[in-house]
């Protein structure tokens, strides 16, 4: 059988990093760090994704600190994590693929426990905090030059203590809801000062973040960021301001930027290209049940999954800058992956069809298949928080490990 000549699976360099094909596992949260531990688990769904073909396997969801995490079953980068991160990297590097690091903070989205972390957490805004109705932190603090400064240094460090353990890239997380997204959607930011009104100045902090951390490690790591190029909701961002980030992500230096949608609450179907399942599932976790509770409720029918539920405002991003962009959002098939690179993204996310089959880059480039057996169920999404964390439920599907697995650290 002819193996596949298609672009996609030719070298890419990002940064300082060279990549031997295009694909790139995108971040997923796993769910597979509890109590906090980077478990032997984690180490081995990322295995899997490298050995299965993709160039680089994100770890998703790595918070700068403690404080800085939504919930407890989250990775944090610190020293105590460092030799565990490290032998999940080693793995990875074994089949010649990369890893990257996804390094974000929660901000007001977070759901920690009473006696975890300030009661109080910081935003864009001061004020109510919706997301506190939950566990008890009704109000936040809006962040002051003071906290932006402690913030930043916590990215770079984040940055630093994953280049000790061994990654090839970290991604900022921008996007979905977390601090920085506070800072960009006006949903969640309305500050008067130089950090609100128009997009150039709620992207100010974002930017500053970028920056430092370029200034930290960018010689040696790719810096990326992943953010969200539409609020999917009306009075959010629209694909205006989507365009005016990149250009600001561009100026500031990003080696890429991997194109998401949406919020995790107020459209959480923009996010995915379709609706979390509302049957047979009960979840425990309150992240997941505020985002099932929260869908848009109306007479239309749910949003269908669509391949390539992205591409409309992708396309515009890409017209407007010449930095590497990432597409992400519902190829499923070669022939999504060639219209992929056919529009002129330089790497393209894969997320759901990874977790079904993480073989699938082998798969495509040697011919075997041509599509994913993935239907976007979004099943997966409501196991992340499950003791055995992210699987696919679908038939053929890859059904993940013994969950103690998830509770054994990496390096142990």
């Amino acid at each position: 059988m002819p193996q596949n000549t298609s672009i996609a699976f030719t070298p890419l360099t990002i940064g300082p990093l060279k990549l031997k094909n295009r694909f790139i596992k995108a971040a997923t949260n796993e769910g597979m760090c509890k109590g906090g531990v980077i478990s032997k688990g984690l180490a081995a769904f990322h295995e899997r994704v490298a050995e299965g073909g993709a160039a680089m396997t994100t770890v998703a969801y790595c918070a700068t600190s403690k404080d800085g995490q939504t919930f407890v079953d989250q990775a944090h980068l610190s020293t105590e994590t460092v030799q565990d991160f490290k032998a999940l990297t080693d793995a990875v590097h074994k089949h010649g693929a990369a890893a990257q690091a996804q390094i974000t903070h929660a901000g007001s989205f977070t759901f920690l426990p009473k006696d975890f972390s300030s009661m109080k957490p910081i935003s864009a805004n001061g004020g109510f905090n919706k997301f506190g109705v939950m566990t008890g932190r009704y109000m936040k603090k809006k962040m002051d030059r003071n906290d932006m400064d402690d913030i930043a240094d916590e990215f770079v460090r984040a940055a630093i203590h994953a280049k000790e353990a061994g990654f090839d890239a970290v991604e900022i997380h921008m996007g979905h809801g977390y601090l920085l997204a506070q800072f960009i959607t006006p949903f969640y930011n309305t500050r008067k000062d130089e950090y609100g009104g128009n997009i150039q100045n709620r992207m100010k902090f974002p930017a500053e973040v970028l920056s430092k951390v370029l200034d930290a490690v960018g010689k040696d790591m790719a810096v990326t960021v992943k953010y969200s190029q539409t609020d999917g909701k009306d009075g959010g961002n629209t694909v205006t301001e989507g365009i005016e980030i990149a250009k600001i992500l561009q100026s500031t230096g990003a080696h890429m930027a991997q194109l998401s949608n949406g919020l995790n609450v107020e459209s959480i179907d923009t996010m995915f290209g379709n609706p979390l399942p509302t049957t047979g599932v009960k979840p425990k976790n309150l992240i997941v049940r505020l985002g099932m509770m929260l869908q848009p409720k109306s007479k239309e029918p749910d949003r269908e999954f669509t391949q390539l539920y992205s591409m409309e405002p992708a396309r515009q991003i890409r017209e407007a800058v010449d930095m590497p962009l990432c597409y992400l959002g519902g190829a499923q098939t070669m022939d999504n992956v060639n219209t992929i690179m056919s529009e002129g993204f330089d790497a393209l996310g894969l997320g759901r069809a990874l977790i079904y089959d993480p073989n699938l880059i082998n798969a495509l480039k040697s011919g075997s298949i041509r599509n994913s057996g993935c239907t976007a169920c979004n099943h997966c999404v409501t196991l992340m928080y499950t003791p055995g964390g992210t699987a696919c439920v679908e038939e053929g599907g890859h059904k993940g490990h013994a969950p103690e697995l998830n509770t054994i650290p990496a390096s142990a």
